[in-house]
């Protein structure tokens, strides 16, 4: 078989393991789950743990695939979900069980003290980092100084989730710049962390970890953990990136003006260029891309796929149980269901902020809902505005992307949501514009793992064997008689959306209150 790597994805929802051969070729893929915990309101948490164990899971039963061998496997990479804050002692240990992860937006007062000395404009403008500011990581440690002060005093370095794994496989502390980018401290534009930005947050230089490029070999998988991986000696392991930038390589998104849409557990938009794409008032969110040169700007929605798990897991488990029983994929059922209502849903809008939404959406506090039922909506109506909604606050990111830059009349999609052709129909729909699927999908970030590993490694003399991984698979082109529809449906969104943004404080005080 030759030389292969194997590559990690650690999402919100799971870690996707894959062995790529050389010519960018998957051979086994494998998904292992794990749980985010919600222990109190803008707190969501993982256990470090869970992600390490899925890792070791994922490999094992990668192993059990006749396809792999594991003297063949030259190289490890990690794509890490972003904005991680695990506090390490001065042994490399970790301090906490649980640890937030990129949607925690606990650490508003810290947001709020930092930028009576920081103006929030400039501080955009330097880091790029869109999001709501709480879910960054220099505030989330703030929180940590100000309500674990005895775990804060151990606290030697910070460092995110692909940075945690590689360090349990090397036992080297380091990150590259991609995942430096959502630090909320590192200027994009001099490709360092900004001492003006580190001092006015009051915290040490050294809390943030040393930064490699993307494709930088960090060492060779450590020993006994090589033993424990059933790895052959000499294994390699590549510093890796942040899971936009490592989807955005995948998604053939590393050049001028390349673009794509992610849909997973949350979804985005994302372009690719030489310079930053910012604007005060959308705020698009932007991070050093693994592509060295390239920086990606992306709007998005934080609570896609995990918006329809909810609405599925809390009002259609009957349905998935039904499917599993009979044999059934649960997706290709559930889509079946929605396409039993017409498009519009009958009048019913979702708004898809239940894990709160991006700056532009109205941050951490704005919650979800449905708006406009009645007594004629059924089980499908309800899916279908579900999905409907996703697609639809993704067309108001898209609109705002389009306003600032050209972007093609066809837009690629990777991720879990690419897999549904009713799905891609509802985007195409709402969209306006053509849906391409291509091979790659749910191994995007993968995927780019893997080509970070290729280059670092020498297989590769750059990304362009990407570009010919993409041999489309479908295309979807707009219905026409759906236009109508979605124009209307777009505008009772917008004003949707509008009214829930509205609502934020008085239910945020409300929460409060019942709690």
């Amino acid at each position: 078989m030759g030389d292969t790597v194997a590559a990690f994805d650690l999402g919100t929802g799971g870690v996707k393991a894959a062995i790529f051969r050389p010519d960018g070729t998957c051979i086994a893929e494998e998904v292992v789950s794990y749980r985010t915990f919600y222990p109190s309101p803008s707190c969501h948490e993982q256990r470090p743990e869970d992600w390490w164990e899925a890792i070791c899971a994922s490999l094992r039963t990668l192993f059990e695939n006749t396809a792999v061998k594991a003297g063949d496997i030259r190289a490890i990479a990690v794509s890490g979900h972003s904005l991680g804050c695990l506090p390490l002692d001065e042994n490399g240990a970790l301090l906490q069980e649980f640890v937030p992860i990129w949607s925690d937006g606990r650490a508003v007062a810290e947001a709020e003290d930092f930028f009576t000395r920081v103006d929030p404009d400039t501080w955009y403008r330097t880091t790029g980092n869109g999001f709501p500011a709480p879910l960054y990581t220099v505030f989330k440690a703030m929180w940590l100084r100000r309500n674990a002060p005895d775990i804060f005093a151990r606290t030697r370095t910070i460092i995110g989730t692909k940075d945690y794994i590689n360090l349990r496989l090397t036992g080297r502390i380091a990150t590259d710049p991609s995942y430096a980018s959502g630090t909320g401290v590192y200027d994009l534009k001099a490709g360092r962390y900004s001492a003006e930005l580190v001092e006015a947050a009051g915290l040490s230089r050294e809390l943030f970890p040393p930064i490699v490029a993307s494709t930088d070999v960090l060492g060779d998988v450590l020993p006994e953990i090589a033993e424990r991986l059933g790895l052959f000696p000499g294994v390699k392991v590549v510093a890796g990136g942040v899971d936009n930038s490592c989807m955005a390589l995948g998604g053939r998104t590393f050049l001028e003006g390349d673009a794509y849409a992610s849909m997973g557990s949350s979804s985005w938009i994302t372009v690719s260029a030489s310079e930053p794409l910012l604007d005060d008032r959308v705020r698009p969110f932007v991070f050093a891309h693994v592509a060295p040169g390239m920086f990606i700007s992306a709007t998005s929605i934080f609570s896609s796929g995990t918006s329809f798990n909810w609405v599925t897991d809390t009002l259609l488990p009957d349905v998935k149980h039904a499917a599993k029983v009979a044999g059934m994929d649960v997706h290709d059922a559930l889509f079946r269901l929605a396409g039993e209502a017409p498009a519009g849903a009958r009048g019913l809008i979702f708004v898809p902020t239940l894990g709160g939404g991006t700056s532009f959406e109205g941050g951490p506090a704005v919650r979800g809902g449905f708006v406009g039922l009645d007594l004629q909506h059924g089980r499908a109506d309800i899916l279908r505005a579900t999905l409907e909604g996703v697609a639809l606050g993704l067309r108001i990111a898209l609109d705002e992307l389009r306003r600032m830059t050209a972007i093609g009349p066809e837009m690629i999609i990777v991720g879990g949501g690419a897999r549904s052709a009713f799905w891609r129909q509802v985007f195409a729909d709402v969209f306006d514009c053509a849906i391409v699927k291509t091979r790659v999908d749910q191994q995007a970030a993968a995927l780019g793992a893997a080509a970070l590993a290729f280059v670092g490694m020498g297989l590769w003399e750059d990304f362009l064997p990407i570009r010919t991984l993409h041999v489309a698979e479908g295309r979807t082109e707009p219905a026409p008689e759906a236009r109508k529809v979605y124009r209307a449906a777009l505008a009772a969104y917008r004003r949707a959306a509008e009214q829930q943004h509205e609502l934020s404080g008085a239910l945020a005080a409300l929460r409060e209150a019942a709690t």
